[in-house]
């Protein structure tokens, strides 16, 4: 079985104040990089990411980390790519810390879990 990690990438990066407002693609680079590196216990990580930080890093697969350009809204796109891994037999973590879609993705069978949880991992 496979297992995924989908990453709520602006909500993760919002969730510490270190300035990540005035640079969203510097932000979301230096996640990619750390997501890159990370030993995480995934089988893919999947980095979603929406208005200015998808200039940070380009879409695409690099090594087990799969970007996802968000064509409109991060949500969306998040439930998105967790329905479709889900409907493919996969087991699927998302992190984000919005309750409500928090509780989308759970009613789509997957587990989600705070940007603590991730942070802790890679710092």
């Amino acid at each position: 079985m496979t297992t995924t990690l989908v990453v709520d990438g602006a909500n993760v990066v919002g969730s510490r104040p270190d300035g990540w407002w005035r640079d969203r693609a510097g932000a979301a680079r230096r996640l990619h990089e750390r997501l890159l590196v990370a030993d995480l216990p995934h089988d893919e990580v999947v980095l979603v990411l929406e208005g200015g930080a998808k200039g940070g890093v380009k879409a695409g697969r690099d090594g087990h980390v799969r970007v996802v350009h968000a064509p409109r809204d991060g949500d969306s796109e998040i439930e998105r790519v967790t329905r479709a891994a889900r409907e493919d037999g996969g087991q699927v973590t998302v992190v984000t810390a919005d309750r409500f879609l928090q509780a989308r993705v759970q009613g789509h069978g997957a587990m989600a879990l705070g940007p603590s949880w991730l942070l802790d991992r890679i710092a």
